[in-house]
C-alpha cells in the first residue's frame, strides 16, 4: 500500500494539521463516547475511522511525527493486518483495560509539549489517571479541543432512531419502582442528585430501549435524578408522545441531549450530586459548580441490574429454550447440508443462523455480530467474516461460532466449536482441555460476596496445567435484554474492587478458550445464573452460591478426548446434555429434534 494516498495516511495528516493549528503535540482517540459505552454510535468512532482498526476497543495516539494504536491479545492479528502499510505502529497491551499508553504518552512527550483529548468521552476515572502521569513528567493536558471533529469531514450526527417501551410482563419491574429503589441509594448517600449517563443503566431504570448502537438495544441520552423528579437529556423527536406522557406521570420531563452540562451548572449551592467516576466523562463532572458537593460511588443502577428478578430469570430461561431451539434448526441443517456435499462458507453460518433465530418467538435482533472462524480465523477471538475477506468451509479442522439474540425476555451469548471432516489428535486434546476449564467452573460453588475475579482461575487451572492459556476473561456479566458485556462483575485476570461481588441474581457467562495462530481456535461458552444453594453445613459459614448453567446446546463429544475427562466431568457433561434433550425437545421436531437426540447421547467413559 502507498501509504502517502491511502485514506488513513491522509486522515492522519488531517489530524497532525488540527495538532498544528491549535499548538498542540499529540492527540490520543480513546474508544469512547459521551457514554463511556463499549461499542459505539457512529458519530464516535474516531479512532476507527482515523487508524482503519475496526476491533471493538482500542486507542490511537497521534503525534507530529508518528502514530501508535494500543490494542489487547485478542486484536493482535487482526490489527496487525488491518493497520499494514498506514505506518500506524501497533502497541501490544495486557488486557483491554490497560492503560500502557499512558506510559507510553510520558515517555514520547517532551516536558512542556501538551497532549489534547476531548474531555467529552475521557472517563472522569481516566482522566485522573492520565493527568498525574502527564504532570510528573511535565506534559500538559488540554480537554477542551475535539480534533476529530476538526479533522473528519462529513462526521455523522446523533443518531435518530426513536425509542420505544420494554412493557410488561417481560418487563417484571415498573419504572415507578425502579426509580424509588435508586432515590433511596441516593439518600443513603446523602445525595440530592444524581446523574446518570450510561446508556445500559438508563436503559434499564427508565423500561425504555432504542436502537442507537448496533447490537445494543440502548438509546443516547443522559439522566439527571433529584429527589421527585428528574431531567432526560435525549435528541428531539427520539420519545413518541405517549411514551413522553408515562415519563412524565414518573416525573422524568424531557430536555435538548446538548444541555446535560447547562443543567449540572445550574445546580443550587448546597445540592450533593451522586456520580460514578468510572460511568461519567470528565467533561460532565467539570460543569458541576463549586458550590455543589459530589459524592463518588457507583451507580446504583449498576448493581440493581446486575441482579435480575425471580420474574426475570425465568423469562431469561424461556429465551434460553428459543434461543437453544434455534440452534437446533440451524445445526440440523447445516450438517445435513455438508453431508450432501453442498458449499457453506462463514458467511453463510452467519446469515442462516441469524434466520432461524428471527423465526423464535420474542427475538428483537442479535446481541453481537456473529464470529464464525474456520481453523485459522477461529484463532482470532473477535473474528468477524465480511464480504471482503471470509473463508469457505470445506477441508478438515475446527469451525468455532460465536453467536447470540436479543429477545424481549432476555440476551443470549453461546459460543460452540463443530467438527468439519477429520478432527486430529492434537484438537481433540485442545477442545477437551478448554471443556474441563468451562466444566470445572461451572461446578463451582463459593461464599456469597465473592469477589468475581478470584474465580478466574478456577478455569483456567486445567490450562494453566499444560502450560497453556488464553488472553481474554473467562466471564462477563450479560444484561437483561440489554448490552451483552454488563458489569459490574468480570470472571477474569482484573483487578478486584468491592463492586465484584458475585451476588444471587447475576447472569455471566463461562468461557474459557485456547487459541493456535494460523491453525484453530476452541472456546466453549455458557451463560450461568447465580443460585443460593444449601450445604451441609445449612450456612454455618456462610450462604453459598452456585451456578445454574443457562445456555441449552449440545456440546459437542465428536471433538472430545474421552481419555482425558474424569469420570465425574463426564457425568456433569452428561447430566448437561440430559437437561438440554429435556428442554428442547418439545421445541423442535423432524431433522432438528432427530439432530437433539443424537447431538445428546450420552459420552461413555
Amino acid at each position: 500500500m502507498d501509504t502517502r494516498t491511502s485514506d488513513t495516511h491522509l486522515r492522519i495528516e488531517r489530524l497532525r494539521d488540527a495538532l498544528a493549528a491549535h499548538g498542540v503535540h499529540a492527540v490520543l482517540v480513546p474508544s469512547a463516547d459521551p457514554h463511556l459505552s463499549e461499542y459505539l454510535p457512529e458519530r464516535w468512532q474516531g479512532r476507527q475511522w482515523a487508524s482503519g482498526f475496526t476491533g471493538s476497543m482500542g486507542n490511537l495516539v497521534v503525534t507530529r511525527d508518528g502514530a501508535a494504536l494500543f490494542a489487547d491479545s485478542r486484536y493482535w492479528t487482526q490489527a496487525e493486518a488491518q493497520l499494514a502499510g498506514t505506518g500506524i505502529a501497533l502497541e501490544k497491551v495486557s488486557s483491554g483495560a490497560s492503560t500502557q499508553y499512558i506510559d507510553w504518552l510520558a515517555r514520547q512527550l517532551q516536558p512542556g509539549q501538551v497532549l489534547a483529548v476531548d474531555g467529552q468521552v475521557l472517563g472522569l476515572a481516566l482522566a485522573n489517571a492520565l493527568r498525574t502521569a502527564l504532570a510528573r513528567a511535565g506534559i500538559a493536558l488540554r480537554t477542551d479541543l475535539d480534533l476529530v471533529q476538526d479533522a473528519w469531514d462529513g462526521r455523522p450526527g446523533l443518531p435518530g432512531q426513536p425509542v420505544y417501551e420494554h412493557q410488561p410482563p417481560q418487563a417484571a419491574v415498573s419504572r415507578a419502582d425502579k426509580l424509588a429503589r435508586v432515590r433511596a441509594a441516593m439518600a443513603a448517600a446523602q445525595a440530592s442528585h444524581h446523574l446518570v449517563s450510561t446508556v445500559d443503566d438508563l436503559a434499564w431504570l427508565l423500561n425504555l430501549r432504542g436502537s442507537d448502537v448496533e447490537c445494543n438495544p440502548v438509546f443516547i441520552a443522559h439522566l439527571l435524578l433529584d429527589t421527585a423528579g428528574g431531567q432526560l437529556f435525549i435528541a428531539d423527536g427520539k420519545v413518541p408522545a405517549d411514551v413522553a406522557a408515562r415519563l412524565a406521570a414518573d416525573g422524568i420531563r424531557l430536555a435538548p441531549y446538548a444541555g446535560a452540562a447547562a443543567a449540572l451548572a445550574a445546580l443550587p449551592a448546597g445540592a450533593t450530586l451522586l456520580v460514578d467516576p468510572k460511568r461519567v466523562t470528565l467533561g460532565l463532572r467539570e460543569a458541576v459548580p463549586a458550590g455543589v458537593q459530589v459524592v463518588e460511588q457507583i451507580n446504583p443502577s449498576t448493581l440493581l441490574k446486575s441482579r435480575k428478578t425471580a420474574e426475570e430469570a425465568a423469562f431469561i430461561r424461556e429465551a434460553m429454550a428459543q434461543d437453544g431451539a434455534a440452534l437446533c434448526e440451524f445445526y440440523a441443517a447445516f450438517e445435513a447440508s455438508l453431508a450432501r456435499g453442498e458449499r457453506w462458507s462463514e458467511l453463510d453460518v452467519d446469515a442462516r443462523l441469524s434466520a432461524e433465530r428471527a423465526k423464535r418467538p420474542g427475538f428483537v435482533g442479535l446481541s453481537f455480530s456473529t464470529i464464525a472462524g474456520f481453523n485459522a480465523n477461529g484463532a482470532l477471538p473477535h473474528y468477524r467474516a465480511l464480504p471482503e475477506s471470509f473463508s469457505q468451509i470445506e477441508g478438515d479442522g475446527l469451525l468455532l461460532i460465536d453467536s447470540g439474540g436479543q429477545y424481549l425476555g432476555g440476551t443470549t451469548d453461546i459460543t460452540r466449536v463443530w467438527p468439519i471432516g477429520r478432527v486430529s489428535d492434537a484438537q481433540k486434546r485442545d477442545y477437551t482441555r478448554v471443556l474441563k476449564g468451562t466444566i470445572a467452573l461451572s461446578r463451582t460453588r463459593f461464599p456469597r460476596g465473592t469477589l468475581s475475579p478470584m474465580l478466574d482461575a478456577i478455569a483456567r487451572a486445567p490450562l494453566w496445567e499444560h502450560g497453556l492459556d488464553y488472553g481474554h476473561g473467562t466471564g462477563h456479566g450479560v444484561g437483561y435484554f440489554m448490552n451483552v458485556h454488563e458489569g459490574p462483575q468480570s470472571i477474569s485476570k482484573a483487578i478486584p474492587d468491592a463492586t465484584m461481588a458475585m451476588e444471587p441474581g447475576m447472569v455471566t457467562s463461562i468461557e474459557p478458550g485456547l487459541y493456535r495462530p494460523g491453525q484453530w481456535g476452541v472456546r466453549i461458552e455458557n451463560l450461568v445464573l447465580n443460585v443460593a444453594v444449601d450445604t451441609p453445613e445449612h450456612g454455618a459459614f456462610g450462604e453459598m452460591l452456585a451456578f445454574e448453567t443457562l445456555t441449552l446446546c449440545p456440546i459437542d463429544t465428536r471433538c472430545i478426548d474421552a481419555s482425558l475427562l474424569r469420570a465425574d466431568e463426564i457425568a456433569w457433561l452428561n447430566g448437561y446434555h440430559a437437561t438440554v434433550r429435556e428442554r428442547l425437545r418439545p421445541l423442535v421436531g423432524g431433522a432438528a429434534l432427530a439432530w437433539l437426540v443424537e447431538r445428546t447421547e450420552p459420552l461413555a467413559g
